[in-house]
């Protein structure tokens, strides 16, 4: 018995080596997670004691803030968009209001970036950003897709007004300028294509981003700094539309 009681304290052994193994890793993974935070500009829970449930909470409330953010710009970032977009997508078939979603793209953006370097894009790329922000509602999602691509999710937005939101839009970004340097503004414009949800009808996201992105492919072919938006009233539903209107909600509220 004997022998066999000092193996079974020796194996025991290995695994509370492996327990104090662990914590250094998770010290450090947190220390991390909060100069992460700090490098965001996220400011850190402040009045709790470290290490408490409430000052952990904080801690995962801003990790999940900034992953859901574009970092030059901090716009929804695409992994924010889709879930809008998604979430966008059953509450028109649910509830049958029109929504709009706009793409919209920066013309000739290479030429800033070729004549005045990357540093001078990204420039742009943030003003072009608080442009969309001053043209929404509080209620209206905009996302930079990625590089000079953006995107506006309009929900509880008719076609009667879909054309004069875009062109607000587009003439605010036309209208401004940048300093990329000590005397130099840069001014850019911007393609824009938009489709709306069909009411009532459970649709996808793909499907959506496809008619919007037709609408841009549009503007940029007829010329660039314009709008185009698909007709509301010829929109037709697609198959895999049709399949789709009876199909479960990944929104439900579950009670």
């Amino acid at each position: 018995m004997t022998p066999h009681s000092s193996d079974s304290a020796t194996a025991a052994q290995p695994s509370s080596a492996s327990g104090s193994r662990r914590s250094p890793s998770a010290a450090l993974e947190l220390d991390s997670a909060l100069q992460l935070l700090v490098q965001s500009g996220h400011p850190l829970p402040e009045g709790l004691e470290r290490g408490s449930t409430a000052w952990l909470q904080a801690v995962v409330d801003g990790l999940c803030q900034i992953s859901s953010r574009d970092a030059l710009t901090g716009l929804s970032n695409r992994r924010q968009f889709e879930l809008a977009l998604a979430r966008e997508v059953d509450r028109v078939a649910r509830a049958g209001e029109p929504a709009l979603l706009l793409l919209a793209d920066i013309d000739h953006f290479k030429r800033v970036n070729d004549e005045h370097g990357h540093n001078a894009g990204d420039l742009v790329i943030k003003s072009v950003a608080k442009a969309l922000q001053d043209c929404i509602r509080p209620m209206d999602t905009v996302a930079r897709l990625g590089g000079e691509e953006f995107a506006v999710i309009l929900p509880n937005c008719p076609p009667a007004f879909g054309f004069t939101v875009s062109e607000r839009i587009r003439n605010k970004v036309k209208n401004s300028s940048v300093a990329v340097a000590p005397g130099v503004d840069v001014s850019v414009t911007i393609s824009l294509g938009g489709a709306f949800a069909p009411q009532w009808v459970r649709s996808s996201a793909l499907l959506w981003i496809e008619r919007a992105d037709q609408q841009l492919y549009r503007a940029k072919a007829n010329g660039r700094d314009r709008t185009c938006l698909e007709e509301a009233a010829v929109m037709q539903v697609s198959a895999e539309e049709k399949s789709l209107l009876f199909a479960v909600s990944q929104f439900q509220d579950f009670e």
